[in-house]
């Protein structure tokens, strides 16, 4: 099996990165990730020279499409996650998923395996939450038989948007602001146990079921904060603002940077107090949960992949 061809349609980002150097510790050694963030596929290419790894944009037919034929397995994980603009959530997350799908029936591709995210039972109401919905409802009604796998807040090596940018924020300011009393609660889920679930739906042939993958620990969001200033030793004061404030300075951030790192929408996503059923994966997925504190020394410690930032 590991001499088959594995592809990873937006491959470069952050489950892309390790799902990459899991599979390759295990021997896999036929790997095309395809994605079209230049800066990210660098850094790829630099850790992994002996992969295919090609630009795609994935919401154009392409040469890009050849890959598929017969393939052993895709990894589908293009989204766009972040932005202001609704047309790039609509073509990333939709346009980009039905592209796919087609690719997979004429390569006659053997397995799939949908990466969709817990946001899909959640009650936000922003563009990255409506469009997943929408992308997994597509996928549901391809006739294309497979696991999908919903994933909460992940955070791990190569985290630019979540835990990894609060840690280098927090390096950077002398006061770190939290939003009201910062007691929502969070699931964070290790993204190195979510590519073993990956790894493992692969491996086993798994062709249905859906799965809403959490962190088995409940930390309030203050606490992820407080955990993270830890044990990157960092010596920021954390204070408490009022909501509204917090929420007007992330508005006028947005004005100067087209794609910041978090938005108003994601704020809103923050406080909306979701709270999602634990299934035990390790025994569906026979993978290990990692401790929280554990997984967090492993994202921030590790000598090598600590220090790799992506762009997006």
């Amino acid at each position: 099996m590991t001499e088959q061809k594995i592809i990873l349609p937006g491959g470069a980002g952050l489950v892309g990165q390790n799902l990459v150097a899991r599979l390759k510790a295990r021997g896999y050694t036929q790997l095309v990730v395809l994605d079209k963030h230049h800066a990210n596929l660098e850094v790829l290419r630099r850790m992994h020279p002996d992969i295919v790894i090609e630009y795609a944009d994935l919401a154009e037919s392409g040469d890009w499409q050849r890959h598929f034929s017969h393939a052993r397995a895709v990894v589908m994980l293009q989204a766009q996650i972040g932005g202001t603009d609704y047309a790039e959530f609509e073509r990333n997350n939709l346009t980009s998923t039905k592209n796919v799908l087609d690719a997979l029936r004429a390569g006659q591709v053997d397995q799939l395996v949908h990466i969709s995210s817990s946001v899909v039972e959640s009650v936000a109401d922003d563009y990255y939450t409506n469009t997943k919905k929408l992308q997994e409802q597509m996928v549901l009604e391809s006739g294309i038989a497979c696991p999908v796998l919903r994933p909460t807040l992940m955070f791990g090596w190569f985290d630019r948007k979540h835990l990894g940018w609060l840690s280098r924020f927090m390096q950077k300011v002398p006061v770190f602001p939290v939003p009201g009393d910062g007691r929502y609660l969070r699931q964070p889920l290790y993204v190195g146990d979510f590519c073993n679930i990956i790894i493992s739906c692969i491996e086993s042939g798994r062709r249905e079921g859906i799965f809403t993958i959490s962190g088995h620990e409940k930390i309030d969001y203050i606490d992820i904060i407080r955990e993270i200033r830890r044990v990157i030793g960092a010596r920021t004061m954390i204070m408490k603002i009022p909501y509204s404030l917090f929420y007007f300075l992330l508005w006028l951030w947005s004005l100067f940077d087209r794609n910041p790192p978090f938005t108003t929408q994601q704020l809103q996503a923050l406080v909306a107090r979701d709270e999602f059923n634990l299934i035990d994966w390790p025994g569906i997925f026979g993978v290990r949960c990692t401790p929280f504190a554990t997984a967090i020394e492993e994202t921030f410690r590790d000598p090598i992949y600590s220090r790799i930032v992506l762009e997006f």
